[in-house]
């Protein structure tokens, strides 16, 4: 049986990776802070070890296994949380890979993102384009740049290493939520009459955990893999979802300078009284162009087979009603 490390397994992608693991025949130790929420992993048949990601016993707690799985993450786009997202992101991330590197694992999956990337503006992204750094837009994106460099430092050093670049996952256990999880559950409660002119890359949790047993299995240490699937405008994702959900999907747009106005009142004049901003001025700022990417060469260097969308968004309707994200009155609708 082969033992798996894992970071992250609280959180949405690891989640839902700790079960691929676990169904894949994988023993399991997941890394978890002692002060983190761990529903997402109840009732699973897996150990885990309390720590974190700047512990100096790391390489201990990791112990003899055949993959560290890294997919812990401090996601933020508040300016106030910059500091943090750094220290997690990019000195966590170097301090795994020399836990990973002492313990002698023989081969180590990074969770990055296609944040890392950044946006190819007017034209679709490969793992073959960077957006120059100062051109990356937030601490959060920034930092998973900077988190990559570490990798590809430690794989130049002879660290067996293989990084994985998720688009925007969909689906269940997006317990904070993520974003995209936001925006699900603001349309399904009816809180979302209009929307922005933007474009993501829609994909699967589920084939993004796959994705990361692929990348163990065929990856090349030193390469980087967008996990991806379908390039679609913002209004196009919840036109699908409204079809799945029996909702109209809003049709009516507003100018960029709407939002990210009330986006600078709430983050620099509201945040001074102590209230949590609930919209970010870098997450506005990210919305102004659409982020596509091509998932090509995981498809024919790792057999990355994702499936269309539709089914995530079901299990993402499903998931966020049975958790108690959405009215009463809605959540009977999924039943």
């Amino acid at each position: 049986m082969k033992r798996a490390f894992l970071t992250g397994g609280t959180g949405f992608v690891g989640a839902n990776l700790a079960r691929a693991l676990l169904a894949g025949g994988w023993q399991v130790r997941a890394l978890a802070r002692p002060t983190s929420d761990r529903r997402n992993l109840d009732g699973l048949d897996l150990e885990i070890v309390a720590g974190d990601l700047g512990d100096v016993d790391l390489a201990d707690k990791i112990g003899p296994c055949d993959a560290v799985f890294h997919a812990a993450a401090h996601y933020s786009l508040y300016r106030a949380d910059r500091a943090a997202v750094m220290r997690s992101n990019v000195e966590g991330t170097r301090n795994l890979l020399a836990a990973a590197r002492s313990a002698g694992v023989g081969r180590t999956v990074y969770t990055s993102s296609v944040s890392a990337i950044g946006v190819k503006h007017h034209g679709i992204a490969d793992e073959t384009y960077q957006s120059p750094p100062e051109r990356l837009i937030g601490a959060y994106k920034l930092s998973k740049y900077l988190a990559e460099r570490e990798a590809l430092a430690a794989a130049a050093g002879g660290q067996d290493v293989v990084i994985v670049n998720p688009a925007t996952p969909i689906g269940p256990w997006d317990r904070k939520p993520t974003p995209t999880g936001e925006i699900f559950v603001r349309f399904l409660t009816g809180q979302m009459p209009v929307l922005v002119n933007t474009g993501l890359n829609f994909v699967d949790v589920a084939d993004v955990a796959q994705g990361h047993l692929l990348a163990f299995e065929r990856g090349r240490s030193g390469e980087r893999y967008i996990l991806g699937n379908e390039n679609l405008s913002l209004g196009a994702l919840l036109q699908r979802v409204g079809a799945l959900a029996g909702r109209r999907a809003p049709s009516l747009t507003i100018p960029q300078w709407l939002p990210l106005g009330v986006a600078w009142f709430e983050e620099v004049i509201l945040a001074r009284t102590g209230r949590q901003p609930k919209i970010s001025i870098d997450g506005v700022r990210m919305s102004q162009e659409s982020m596509y990417y091509d998932a090509s060469k995981a498809k024919l260097q790792l057999g990355f087979a994702p499936q269309p969308i539709d089914a995530a968004i079901r299990a993402a309707i499903a998931w966020f009603a049975e958790n108690g994200y959405l009215h009463k009155e809605r959540e009977r609708a999924w039943q």
